[in-house]
């Protein structure tokens, strides 16, 4: 998947030390799924081909909010 296949749904979030790809977001994909961008969280080692990351409840609020649902 390219980043042109990505759209973003949340803006930036993290104060003014934020540039337009650095901050925690959440995109969709051409197919419909969700892509998370955030700091990497080292809770538990998830599956290969997986990985987890954290990011600020408002942004997944936003995120809801910019879906509509």
């Amino acid at each position: 998947m390219a980043r042109d296949d990505l759209v973003r749904l949340t803006g930036n979030v993290g104060g003014p030390n934020c540039d337009d790809d650095d901050c925690p977001n959440v995109y969709r994909a051409v197919g419909g799924s969700i892509v998370v961008q955030g700091n990497i969280c080292h809770a538990f080692t998830p599956r290969a081909g997986e990985g987890l990351v954290e990011i600020p409840e408002t942004v997944l609020r936003k995120a809801v909010r910019a879906l509509g649902w």
